[in-house]
Parts: C-alpha cells; sequence; structure tokens
C-alpha cells in the first residue's frame, strides 16, 4: 500500500535527523503534541543553519529517499537495515518546499539521499530539485545538497550552479574504517570529488576578463561530515584528519557525528555508544584549532589514549595542564596568548586589545564584556587583581569540574 505524502514526509525527515551538517541540539526534550500547546524540540524535518552575516536560517531538511544500494556498516539506511523505506519524487520535494516556504515555516532546502540504482541516478535527481526551484519557480532561498562522491563531475558541477552549500561526505576518519565498514566507497574517489569541487569553487571566485564578474557557484563553498567513534579512531587522528581536510579543501565546516551502533552482530561494530559529549568537545576542539592558534598536538597532548577529557572543555584542560604559561598579565600579554585563557572568547579578546589603550583594565571591565570571571581569574592578573594562592591549588581541577549527580533509580 503506497504510503501518503504525510507518511513518507514523517519517514524522511526523521532519517534525515543523522545527517548533521546543519543540526541543531542541546536543548530539552519538548513536544506539544503530547502535553499541548505549540511547538516540539523532539520532531525532524527543520534543522538551522547559519548565514555569513550570523543569521539563523530555517531550513527543510529531507532525504529524497531512504532506500540505498550500498551496505555501510554505520549507516541506520543500509540496503541490509530493517527500517521504513519512502521515497518522494522530484516534484513532491519542490512542491513541499515552495508550500513550507510560502507559509514561512522555512528559508531553505536541506536535501540528502541514499544511492538508488546508481550514484548518477540519484545526483541527478537531486539536481532536477535544484534546478526547478531555480529557474522553474526562481527560488530564491538556500539550498544545501549533499553530493554524492561517486557522481559524475559533470552532475556535481551543475549542482554548484543551483546549491548555496554542496557537502561531500569523507564518512570514517580513517581510511581503514572506511574500507572495512563502507566497502563499496572509495576513499581516494571521495577526496578526488572534494579536491575537483575546491577547484571549481576557486575558478567561479576568479573574476572574468570580459565581465570582471564572478560566476555564481557554490558560494557558502562545501562541508563534510565524519561520523564519530564507528572504527575505534582515537580524538588525536580525527582531529588530524580533520586538519589535513581544512587544509587540503578549504572546507567551510567539518561536522561530527556521534555514531550510534545498531545491533547487528554480523557488522562487528564497537558495541559501547560514544557519548554526544565527545562530539561536542570535537566540536570545542575543532574550534581551537581553527580560531584560536592551536595546534591539534597541543590539544590532546598528554591525554590517555589520544582522547579529549569529557569533563573540561579542551582549552581549559590544556591550561590545567600548562601552568607554567599562567597566570598572563590581562594589560600586557599579546593576542595569541589572551586567546589561550580559558573564558576569553575571540570576541572578548579584541575588545581587550582595543580597551587598554585608553587606561589599565580591572577584572570588573573583563566581567562586562561577557566573561566568565569564575574560569578567567585563576588564569589572569589584572590592574588591582592577582590569583596568588589560587593558581597554585591542587585541586584547581576540581573547581570546574561537573558535581556529581545521584542517578535515579526508576
Amino acid at each position: 500500500m503506497k504510503k501518503s505524502l504525510k507518511e513518507r514526509l514523517a519517514v524522511l525527515s526523521d532519517a534525515a535527523k543523522y545527517d548533521a551538517s546543519c543540526a541543531s541540539s542541546g536543548t530539552a526534550k519538548r513536544d506539544s503534541s503530547k502535553s499541548g500547546g505549540l511547538g516540539s524540540t523532539e520532531g525532524a524535518g527543520i534543522c538551522h543553519a547559519y548565514a555569513p552575516d550570523g543569521r539563523c536560517i530555517s531550513l527543510l531538511k529531507i532525504l529524497l529517499t531512504n532506500f540505498c544500494i550500498y551496505d555501510c556498516a554505520y549507516c541506520i539506511n543500509r540496503s541490509s537495515s530493517n527500517v521504513e523505506r519512502a521515497r518522494f519524487s522530484v516534484e513532491e520535494v519542490v512542491w513541499l518546499t515552495l508550500e513550507f516556504y510560502r507559509r514561512n515555516y522555512i528559508e531553505g532546502l536541506f536535501l540528502s539521499s541514499g544511492i538508488i540504482r546508481s550514484s548518477d541516478h540519484t545526483m541527478e535527481q537531486m539536481v532536477r530539485v535544484a534546478r526547478e526551484l531555480r529557474t522553474v519557480h526562481n527560488f530564491r532561498g538556500y539550498i544545501h545538497l549533499k553530493t554524492i562522491p561517486e557522481a559524475s563531475p559533470q552532475l556535481i558541477e551543475e549542482a554548484g550552479l543551483y546549491a548555496d552549500r554542496l557537502s561531500i561526505n569523507i564518512e570514517l576518519p580513517t581510511d581503514t574504517g572506511i574500507t572495512r565498514f563502507a566497502p563499496e566507497k572509495r576513499p581516494a574517489n571521495i577526496r578526488r570529488s572534494m579536491g575537483e569541487l575546491r577547484l571549481k569553487i576557486e575558478a567561479a571566485g576568479e573574476p572574468t576578463l570580459q565581465t570582471k564578474k564572478r560566476k555564481r557557484f557554490v558560494p557558502a563553498g562545501q562541508s563534510t561530515q565524519m561520523i564519530v567513534g564507528a572504527d575505534g579512531a582515537d580524538d588525536a587522528a580525527i582531529l588530524g584528519t580533520s586538519a589535513r581536510l581544512y587544509g587540503s579543501y578549504d572546507l567551510k565546516r567539518v561536522y561530527y557525528s556521534a555514531f550510534s551502533p545498531i545491533p547487528d552482530s554480523s557488522k562487528n561494530l564497537p558495541l559501547i555508544k560514544p557519548p554526544l559529549m565527545r562530539e561536542h568537545r570535537l566540536y570545542q576542539a575543532d574550534w581551537l584549532y581553527r580560531f584560536y592558534g592551536f595546534s591539534v598536538p597541543e590539544i590532546v597532548e598528554g591525554r590517555p589514549g589520544g582522547m579529549l577529557d569529557l569533563d573540561l572543555d579542551p582549552k581549559l584542560a590544556w591550561a590545567l595542564a600548562n601552568r607554567q604559561h599562567f597566570p598572563v598579565d590581562i594589560n600586557r600579554a599579546d593576542r595569541e596568548m589572551l586567546l589561550r585563557v580559558p573564558g576569553l572568547g575571540t570576541k572578548a579578546v579584541k575588545s581587550i586589545l582595543s580597551s587598554r589603550i585608553h587606561r589599565r583594565l580591572r577584572l570588573e571591565d573583563v566581567k562586562r564584556l561577557g566573561v566568565s570571571i569564575r574560569k578567567v581569574q585563576p588564569f589572569v592578573t589584572a590592574e588591582g587583581w592577582s590569583p596568588r594562592r589560587l593558581a597554585e591549588r591542587a585541586d584547581l581541577r576540581s573547581l570546574f569540574e561537573p558535581k556529581p549527580q545521584q542517578l535515579s533509580l526508576l
């Protein structure tokens, strides 16, 4: 019996939640369908991305289909998985996007898909969706397509003419892991596709000699997604792979997705589910590497098994392990050292550097920048403030660790 459009939307929006390239998380679970009221934080289907100017954009997040000819062991939609299947036509995805947009529910579309028939056939369907939205309906909203790395370069190039962002998933942090758990996929082909896309983006960014205009091609750049915890790679290896990806392909973002093992003894996957906190710490470490001047070896230096500290954020963990660099003088330290102070972000450091030109700063001045003084004060000196014995306390770490919680017995 054929499913209704509403039923397929429920299946394919829920299946899309495993694509982490524009997910929002971290809030409490609330659902008005059971308790009354309006809205829900649990339902799939709408996700959020951020524009270059910082605006939050709501996107319809769905799969074209969750049928797939591949049998990637870490994927819930793999060919051997016993999940409910559904499929949209190109026309249905276009109609849903336009109707959601007209009702002011969304500002764009995030579209991914399982692989049906072949990579080229699937990619062609996704390109048709974007092309019809742009050329037939003059849709000006945001479009993010998850591309198929095995698809022909011509199809990926055409996708770039209509999409704001393209993603090509690296899948796992190691080639060995991909070969073991996704044998139909080729790491070399994935990297080649990412490299070709980077070259096309760079070429489009160069003004032509005749018009001096730049070609519109994937203006929001490319990103990738990495499954964390499926192949046993430690955090040092994961961050090292991310650093190489950023450098080689000029990625806008590497997204980390905590692996949730699917019961299937034949797949020989790890039985322990990595906590979502690990995913969170990887994002924080990624930020330190990209914007705070840390190297990957520094971030994981001295950590047992190359794993990040789950109890403390990576910058605080580094500061506690390198107390010889502290305290830092707020009024004299350079930008690079200020960025290593726990609790000081890039905006706060910029404000400190501009403010101290005019006068010496006190701890109260730093607090006015929205900084957590509790986190900062053991690591800095300021006018009228010295941490003295605070920075030398043997139990300093315990001041920042999360408090123990009583587990429920019910």
